[in-house]
């Protein structure tokens, strides 16, 4: 109890911080940076340099209540195939504008639903990507996979275009739980879409968990950790629920009152946290888990674990291109996110421009603090050396912040020579000391809890 009450009163339970999947974050990026800016970027890539690719398709069936990405229902499939017709078109755009002779590293295809695509479009889209930016030898395409919104077919349409790993939404298996968050999964359904995958050849199965959900207690969620790891998954992303209805409006369906309460809630991830190392999982950065032969856990340990979008990835890819609309670019000059509403970027893209609608211009600075912020997500430390080789003496302009940091959380931290580490009683606090280096306060921008 003594640890749980230095961590409450270091923050853990008060804070509302980022989770720095980006820096600087999306709320301070602005209109002024848009489709000039994103043209110029693309046309002056590198083109030995391999770029990661992501691709939104924005479309569910159902709406789970507890989600707060850019998604839109549909019943039918009229507004997908448009909305392919649009990506093609995008993709058009591009070839006239990228260097010849750029490839792809990496693919992923996110949501919203990617496997609301019936086969004939898996096949379209993947090969209109590819025609436009064509796959290295090792190229690795991963798509989210919605269990109850696949099949047998589907699956080996994008195995055969080259999807080699699976992300598989799960969140949590109790039928009160899923019922609480309009997500109803049965687990056979889970456990033939893993088979179904595992036959097809993917290499790679990542499994995405979400504890703070309404409802759920230690016993349901020990219950639903058990299924998972039955079923054998690679990687696990264990997010905290981010309770955030002024964003997502569907999360006012969600009964507050029924929500955990920040204790409860800290405690939960604790015990499937240790469930999954006790199972032999390696923890990597603050919330996700992997195998130590799965290539998340040997970039861990090798040091080129990285975070973007997509949370902790092994991709070393330095330049992303994001399709699709509300898609982010991280470009050599900064952040550049295509217009979010799916209308405004059809509009944008039959216009004939890029569909970059606003963005952000790196400083010097922030592509420092950038990676301070990193290294901190990642490693759990920060090491001003590393940084002056990268950026010169102007990392010695964090020192001021390694002081305050020290001040504030005391034994928390700990100092030596030119590192600052975070000690592992209070890694829970590590998005609360990465925000210390955050130099951009958007006015009102709120964000999900630390815990």
């Amino acid at each position: 109890m003594k640890q749980i009450d230095r961590l409450r009163s270091l923050g853990l339970f008060d804070a509302r911080v980022p989770r720095y999947t980006s820096y600087p974050t999306a709320p301070v990026f602005a209109p002024d940076v848009g489709a000039t800016q994103q043209a110029a970027a693309l046309a002056a890539l590198d083109p030995t340099e391999p770029v990661s690719v992501y691709i939104h398709i924005p479309f569910c069936e159902r709406l789970c209540w507890f989600c707060a990405c850019r998604t839109q229902g549909t019943k039918t499939l009229s507004p997908v195939e448009s909305y392919i017709g649009t990506l093609e078109q995008e993709l058009a755009l591009l070839a006239d504008t990228l260097p010849a002779g750029l490839r792809m590293g990496r693919m992923h295809w996110g949501g919203g639903t990617p496997t609301i695509l019936p086969p004939a479009l898996i096949h379209r889209l993947a090969r209109a990507v590819k025609a436009v930016i064509p796959p290295t030898a090792d190229c690795e395409v991963s798509v989210e996979i919605d269990p109850t919104m696949v099949d047998r077919e589907k699956i080996e349409a994008l195995a055969a275009e080259g999807m080699n790993r699976a992300s598989i939404g799960i969140q949590d298996f109790d039928p009160v739980v899923q019922q609480a968050i309009g997500r109803l999964q049965p687990f056979d359904v889970t456990r033939t879409c893993v088979d179904d995958l595992r036959a097809a050849g993917i290499r790679s199965l990542n499994a995405d968990l979400v504890y703070g959900l309404p409802h759920q207690d230690a016993a349901r969620l020990n219950d639903t950790v058990s299924k998972v790891l039955d079923l054998g998954p690679d990687r696990i992303a264990l997010f905290g629920y981010a309770h955030v209805p002024w964003m997502s409006k569907r999360q006012k369906l969600i009964d507050e009152a029924a929500l955990p309460r920040e204790l409860e809630r800290y405690q939960l991830a604790e015990l499937a946290a240790q469930r999954f190392r006790e199972a032999g999982l390696q923890s990597i950065g603050i919330d996700h888990f992997a195998r130590p032969t799965d290539g998340l856990a040997v970039a861990a340990r090798t040091g080129r674990l990285r975070r973007n979008f997509q949370g902790y990835v092994d991709d070393t890819c330095a330049t992303l291109i994001g399709l699709g609309a509300s898609s982010i670019s991280r470009l050599p000059t900064g952040y550049i996110q295509n217009a979010a509403a799916t209308p405004a970027y059809v509009q944008r893209i039959e216009a004939g421009q890029l569909a970059g609608a606003r963005g952000h211009v790196m400083t010097a600075d922030d592509l420092l603090r950038a990676r301070a912020i990193e290294m901190i997500m990642c490693n759990f430390r920060l090491e001003l050396e590393a940084l002056r080789e990268a950026y010169g003496d102007s990392a010695d302009g964090l020192r001021p912040e390694i002081a305050l940091l020290v001040e504030r959380f005391g034994e928390m931290v700990h100092v030596t020579g030119e590192t600052l580490s975070i000690r592992p009683e209070a890694q829970a606090l590590t998005r609360i000391i990465a925000s210390h280096f955050d130099a951009h306060v958007p006015e009102g921008a709120r964000f999900s809890q630390a815990s």
